[in-house]
């Protein structure tokens, strides 16, 4: 959200929900609650977001972690413009029609990431059903701008599911050469009717199965909200699936309802059941697991991607 935009109340930011009845927001835990974002590194961050007229996912997502995090310098960068083509049930991002592709915008976040001196950059974006490529090929050409200007930097995509694009979509960005390619399964299977209507969960899981197949070296990503409805045996249920594609990095963060027409929280999950799903993890096989209540998708993603990366030459070292 720019600064000179005035927040719209849910019916208005989110007409596909406003028929919905409002759903109570309980109060949060201590183990939730972040200081709000002051710091001087916070300002010069979103400073010069705002100079390359770039979004961020922190912002339209309303994550918890934006003030940490741009503190540092760091953000997630959401191509394709603010406005999704799909309204699941638990996202705050602007659904509607969206604009036309900005032919600009790669460079833009190019020459963002290079200011910010960035050592792993995050590149995720809206769902863009309405391309013929879902966007992949744009997803191809930031990957392929942030490399001619920062060659040394690390690269991690947050895609889309690529559900109703032409063939070929996926292996454009995987061609581009990502350091890690993240998609999130968001949820257990039997909540996808109600929380992410417009995606498949087997489609998810088999695009990320496909990215190891076309690129055995690529770091796969995958991560989940627990609080939405689930069981534990759901959760270990999405690691065996997981697994079973060759994921090798999950995480796990409680949901937080942007609004009371959004999916309610059906709970907070505590701390020690966090750990608990990370001792399960790691004992499925995972290479690298974040689970805590504020985990996020891009949430340390530079000093995990550093572990990630010791922890497979490690195994291989083992082998």
């Amino acid at each position: 959200m720019s600064e000179t935009t005035i927040p719209q109340p849910p019916r208005l930011r989110h007409p596909e929900k406003a028929h919905r009845s409002d759903q109570a927001q309980p109060k949060k835990p201590d183990w939730i609650r972040v200081k709000a974002p002051t710091s001087e590194g916070y300002r010069q961050t979103r400073d010069i977001l705002r100079e390359n007229r770039l979004s961020t996912v922190c912002e339209e997502a309303g994550c918890p972690n934006v003030g940490e995090c741009w503190s540092q310098g760091h953000a997630t960068m959401m191509i394709m413009g603010e406005i999704c083509t799909r309204g699941c049930s638990f996202c705050n991002v602007i659904t509607g029609k969206p604009q036309a592709l900005d032919v600009f915008e790669p460079g833009r976040v190019a020459h963002a990431v290079q200011k910010l001196g960035l050592k792993h950059v995050v590149i995720t974006s809206v769902d863009r059903d309405d391309l013929d490529d879902g966007g992949a090929e744009h997803f191809a050409q930031t990957i392929r701008a942030i490399r001619h200007r920062s060659p040394d930097a690390t690269i991690e995509v947050l895609t889309p599911d690529f559900l109703k694009s032409r063939p070929g979509a996926l292996e454009a960005v995987v061609e581009a050469r990502p350091d890690v390619f993240n998609h999130n399964l968001e949820t257990v299977p039997g909540l996808y009717p109600t929380v992410r209507p417009g995606a498949r969960y087997f489609h998810s899981l088999r695009l990320l199965q496909r990215v190891k197949e076309l690129d055995p070296a690529m770091f796969t990503k995958s991560g989940i909200m627990v609080g939405l409805g689930e069981d534990r045996q759901g959760v270990l249920q999405v690691m065996d699936d997981m697994r079973a594609a060759d994921i090798d990095f999950m995480t796990i963060g409680q949901y937080l309802q942007p609004t009371p027409k959004h999916h309610r929280v059906d709970r907070f999950v505590t701390p020690e059941e966090f750990a608990g799903y990370e001792k399960s993890a790691y004992g499925k096989g995972f290479l690298m697991v974040s689970a805590t209540p504020l985990t996020r998708s891009s949430y340390h993603a530079g000093d995990d991607f550093a572990r990630l990366r010791a922890a497979r030459l490690a195994r291989l070292g083992r082998a």
